[in-house]
């Protein structure tokens, strides 16, 4: 079973239809070798999309920074404006289908302002498990700051359970390979520039067995 949206030989397992949630359990079925990008090989457009805009590809990383630095301190409750306090529910859907076990470590990406780090982490606390930890990665220090701001003080932070990293998606080089049960990405993968280098880098992340998870307004055809 293959998504045309990515066309990496991802399995993907729709849990709930009804929303515009994307949650694929990560069962790559492609070699490896697939997942690897040759810079040589490119045929990346020399436009992207940004917004309802056509842009160089080149500046959509600058222009995505851009509008991330200026809304930091307000992105969750722009969430709830936009849609509606909706985005709870499916991020608690997430957590609940991803169902993590005792010892889980997660990677968070465009993690931003760590709403899915905190409920996964209060997620495990309510399941009796103190050894489940997260390392977020955002490409804005503006929107990472306001996650290092959730967890100030926290027990979490003095357990050393919550990491923080700014980094692109495309390129985790500061990420050891099969090092992480699950890789999150929510409301993110549409601001990148090579969502197949992201995918790519996920692949090289996650252990074997790992879980892709991604929280999108889009949808994939799923034949």
């Amino acid at each position: 079973m293959q998504t045309n949206t990515l066309n990496l030989g991802l399995r993907l397992a729709r849990t709930a239809p009804r929303l515009p949630l994307l949650s694929p359990r990560r069962t790559f079925t492609s070699t490896p070798s697939v997942f690897q990008h040759d810079p040589s090989q490119s045929s990346a457009p020399e436009t992207t999309h940004f917004g309802f805009k056509t842009v160089p590809s080149h500046m959509k990383e600058t222009l995505v920074r851009g509008v991330f630095s200026n809304v930091a301190s307000s992105y969750d409750l722009m969430n709830d404006a936009m849609s509606l306090g909706i985005h709870r529910l499916w991020k608690d859907h997430l957590l609940r289908s991803m169902a993590p076990a005792p010892g889980t470590r997660l990677l968070d990406v465009a993690g931003g302002t760590g709403d899915i780090a905190q409920r996964f982490l209060t997620y495990q606390d309510n399941q009796g498990d103190s050894s489940s930890s997260v390392h977020m990665v955002d490409i804005n220090p503006e929107m990472l700051g306001e996650g290092e701001k959730r967890f100030s003080g926290s027990q979490w932070q003095r357990d050393q359970r919550i990491g923080f990293t700014v980094g692109n998606a495309e390129s985790l080089e500061f990420i050891e390979s099969e090092s992480f049960d699950f890789y999150t990405i929510a409301f993110g993968i549409r601001n990148c520039t090579h969502p197949d280098r992201v995918v790519a880098e996920a692949y090289r992340v996650l252990k074997p067995g790992g879980r892709f998870m991604c929280l999108e307004f889009s949808r994939v055809d799923n034949p």
